[in-house]
């Protein structure tokens, strides 16, 4: 048998992002209303997004607190269309970006901004 092309891992089928109890209600917000992900489900302490075959679930984590003390450690890249009217209508509603869309070497542009946790998010708008 030839495992040598076949993939030990599928597709990434979603993130989970880890926050204080303190902070869910600010981080819901955040991905719900500002960046408008579709909600599939919502408990207490718990919320799920999902649009194709991917997942974004947010979940309250007894041993988080505060902030992310170490944002650049993973980025979780949304692709877009529009890289320039996405940044736009984010920042219209009060989203700050610590970089402008700008094009990339390869060819895409790349926006970056954070959630109220300090996790590192970018909008990646792919070449044509």
């Amino acid at each position: 048998m030839d495992t040598k092309n076949d993939p030990l891992l599928g597709a990434v089928g979603g993130v989970l992002i880890w926050t204080a109890p303190d902070h869910f209600d600010k981080m819901l917000i955040f991905y719900r209303d500002i960046l408008s992900l579709p909600l599939r489900g919502e408990r207490t302490g718990f919320a799920n997004f999902a649009w194709g075959n991917f997942k974004l679930t947010l979940g309250v984590h007894t041993k988080v607190s505060g902030v992310n003390h170490d944002p650049l450690r993973i980025m979780v890249n949304f692709l877009v269309t529009d890289i320039q009217g996405s940044y736009e209508k984010l920042r219209d509603r009060n989203v700050f970006f610590t970089r402008k869309p700008e094009e990339e070497s390869w060819g895409g542009w790349v926006t970056t901004f954070a959630d109220p946790d300090g996790n590192t998010l970018q909008l990646l708008q792919l070449p044509d």
